[in-house]
């Protein structure tokens, strides 16, 4: 069942996360002003009826679908996704060689996405994927792959895990404390407050030089 949750203050809006969407437990999450109903997909994971349905169901008008980051698991429903909606698909430079079909805009840091009376940033966070792209409006942050509450995404290399723990420190946890966190997959969420107590934890250890792969703030 999706989970609804509602920002107050300037830059309102309503999120519907729409979680355990294939194997891996990916979340979508459908964006929307409340004032026009004008709405932004993110992700497009495996069992696409999900986001289709929750779409049908909120009586939405979708302006763009945002993808996070091009592994195969976010991108397992973009065709039935794209097709059926119709709104222009958007995912990092770098990673714009990965979707099945071109997207129609590829996205930079500091660019920004609207819909409605609201505006996304768009935040390059490479290291998971050289593309990987953070989406913020007002007081919540779309992580996708690169910031769980755990830890960083899985990374391939020593070199890759250094780059997605500077993309996290110089542009997620500078975001305010209270920024609540929606990550690519599983039922938890966070804030940027509780993952920079954790990342300052795993920081104050030593850690072999070939760290990689999979890595908890404070247990690794």
């Amino acid at each position: 069942m999706p989970v609804h949750h509602q920002a107050q203050g300037a830059g309102d809006v309503t999120v519907h996360k729409i979680p355990d969407m294939g194997s891996l437990s990916n979340n979508g999450y459908i964006v929307i002003c409340p004032e026009t109903n004008q709405a932004v997909c993110i992700d497009t994971p495996d069992e696409p009826e999900k986001m289709l349905n929750e779409v049908r169901e909120s009586g939405v008008e979708v302006q763009a679908i945002l993808i996070t980051h091009g592994h195969g698991d976010h991108l397992a429903g973009y065709t039935e996704i794209t097709g059926a909606i119709g709104a222009p698909a958007a995912i990092g430079t770098d990673d714009a060689h990965l979707p099945p079909s071109p997207p129609q805009r590829q996205l930079n840091d500091g660019d920004t996405v609207e819909f409605g009376n609201r505006v996304i940033r768009c935040i390059g966070t490479p290291g998971h994927t050289d593309g990987s792209t953070c989406y913020q409006i007002g007081g919540f942050l779309f992580s996708g792959d690169t910031l769980f509450p755990g830890g960083p995404g899985r990374t391939r290399s020593p070199e890759a895990l250094q780059q997605v723990l500077d993309s996290i420190s110089a542009k997620l946890l500078t975001l305010p404390a209270d920024t609540y966190v929606y990550p690519g997959h599983g039922p938890d969420n966070t804030t940027i407050g509780e993952a920079k107590r954790r990342y300052d934890v795993f920081m104050s250890k030593s850690h072999p030089a070939d760290l990689q792969g999979d890595v908890d703030w404070l247990n690794t």
